[in-house]
């Protein structure tokens, strides 16, 4: 039998994710079966989903999902997270058992928000600290990992098919705005229960279908703002690199997603000059930050979802809209298995983002300040 790493599929892995403007709840359910048409890209060595809008009763909490090998090492945590965050509501998260799913580590989660005298000594943003806090206990605490760290929002994920971790984790009993999710097919880092996407910070979350050759020197760049790339693998950059560009540095989105998926020189040549001042000054400040190499992203956060191919497009990605609903996914059939008729279909160009908002007057009903959202705004203004 083929082991891991002894076959290479240049476009394996499966993302699929949609975001609906008016912030109507759905069930995961129907994220399940646009992944699973996709089974083919994946090998049963990782999937995951991240969804938004479904703890609405601790929304002003953060909500930490974490792995742990042992129940010893759960109460070190615990202990740790006691001397940082108050719990609100803390327990294993409800799972059923599912073939194909074996050797689960626990799964717990829990509800907190930093204590004030650590966090005003510490004279950081609520959102700095715990991403201060995380980082610290995922390179520190052996066998325990936070893989999940938002408000309102959380991912599942592990090792399996996707629609066999979809039904490990009952996900048809959450309803959320936006879900995306992941089927994995490594070829060049372990398949393991921490490895698998989406990858998380805060509210953000990112799937990744491709390769980064410029990891190395992503990481080494991000770990200058203290950022702590843990787990080897490229996603986990990618995601630390958004929050870098648009949440810590205050980046339009579009001007992040120039960084990341740079246009050509010659493209750049052609801009406005104001537009072209300003996008070669990115280029040149954040030139580590460029990431070389095949890839689509779906990248969510509490405000909306961002697609992303590469500059040259050497990975699939198909878009749709219908209603209220807009749609992307690695092929178009995986969408029509979700929404046969959609009002529109069509192909991104390498480079162009798809982004998908929730509409303004529900953004501010929520209290959003998604950075994502925020961000987009500041694209849309100066359009």
């Amino acid at each position: 039998m083929l082991r891991e790493g002894e076959i290479r599929i240049p476009s394996g892995c499966a993302i699929t994710g949609f975001i609906n403007r008016k912030g109507k709840t759905v069930s995961g359910e129907k994220i399940i079966r646009s992944i699973a048409l996709m089974h083919d890209r994946s090998n049963g060595l990782g999937g995951g989903f991240a969804a938004y809008g479904i703890y609405p009763e601790f929304r002003d909490y953060y909500a930490f999902h974490l792995f742990y090998e042992d129940h010893a090492i759960r109460k070190e945590t615990e202990e740790v997270l006691a001397r940082y965050f108050t719990m609100e509501m803390g327990g294993p998260i409800s799972t059923r058992k599912t073939k194909g799913i074996s050797n689960p580590p626990l799964i717990w989660r829990y509800f907190v928000k930093p204590k004030l005298e650590p966090l005003y000594e510490s004279e950081l943003s609520a959102n700095e600290y715990v991403v201060e806090r995380v980082m610290a206990l995922n390179s520190a605490m052996s066998g325990a990992y936070v893989f999940s760290s938002g408000k309102n929002m959380g991912a599942f994920k592990g090792v399996g098919y996707p629609e066999d971790i979809g039904e490990f984790y009952r996900l048809e009993e959450y309803e959320g705005y936006i879900w995306t999710a992941h089927g994995r097919f490594p070829t060049n880092t372990p398949g393991w229960w921490g490895g698998a996407h989406p990858f998380t910070l805060l509210d953000w979350s990112v799937v990744h279908n491709g390769e980064i050759s410029s990891y190395d020197a992503n990481r080494r760049y991000l770990e200058m703002f203290g950022y702590k790339c843990s787990l080897q693998t490229d996603t986990e950059a990618i995601t630390y690199i958004f929050d870098l560009l648009i949440r810590k540095h205050g980046l339009p989105l579009d001007v992040a997603v120039a960084t990341v998926a740079a246009p050509f020189w010659s493209e750049i040549d052609r801009m406005p000059p104001q537009k072209q001042k300003l996008h070669r000054a990115a280029r040149i400040v954040y030139s580590s930050l460029l990431i070389n190499g095949p890839f689509s992203v779906v990248l969510g956060s509490a405000g909306g979802i961002m697609a992303l191919n590469d500059r040259i497009k050497l990975r699939p990605l198909t878009a749709a809209e219908h209603g209220d609903f807009l749609y992307v996914a690695s092929e178009e059939s995986a969408i029509r298995e979700i929404c046969p008729q959609p009002d529109r279909v069509w192909m991104p160009r390498g480079g162009e983002p798809v982004i998908g908002l929730l509409d303004e007057s529900v953004a501010q009903q929520q209290d959003d300040d998604s950075p994502l959202a925020l961000s987009a705004q500041q694209r849309v203004a100066r359009a």
